[in-house]
């Protein structure tokens, strides 16, 4: 058995939503691009084929770093307890066209639901860390949207 020294990242989040909806923000569209990418960022383009073997790919947009593709295929669908996919980024930055897995749980408690994100292998701690913040910046934007979208579901079941 080989064991992997890369880097790994984990983040785990509450967000105050049942897991349905939460899972939904990975696999809408509509949802997907309301939170993707870091604070700054747009996603203008999402065009998602939700089934196991079917691709993905997105662009998000900042004023400072410009456009970035990237793109994946689902490797585990299990609505609403968990996802699995890959990533790469489709430009000509440092980790162009390295593959990571990402694997989502999402475990419903009390009406809110515990999201455990976990994304490797990375080429080095640099690469890691700066998806960490990358991730954690638009799991704000993440908070905000499903925060809202459980609001109106409250109002406007």
């Amino acid at each position: 058995m080989m064991i992997s020294s890369a880097p790994e990242l984990t983040i785990v989040r509450t967000f105050d939503a049942p897991a349905a909806l939460v899972f939904s923000m990975w696999s809408n569209p509509e949802h997907f691009a309301a939170w993707m990418g870091p604070e700054g960022f747009t996603c203008p383009v999402v065009e998602i084929d939700f089934r196991v073997g079917g691709a993905y790919r997105a662009l998000i947009v900042s004023e400072d770093t410009g456009e970035s593709w990237f793109s994946g295929v689902y490797r585990e669908i299990e609505r609403p307890s968990r996802l699995a996919f890959t990533f790469a980024w489709n430009n000509t930055g440092p980790s162009a066209g390295v593959e990571t897995l990402i694997t989502l749980t999402f475990e419903e408690r009390d009406g809110q639901t515990v999201q455990t994100f976990h994304q490797a292998p990375f080429l080095d701690d640099e690469r890691r860390d700066s998806h960490r913040e990358g991730w954690n910046s638009a799991f704000e934007k993440f908070a905000r949207h499903v925060r809202a979208l459980a609001v109106k579901q409250e109002i406007d079941p």
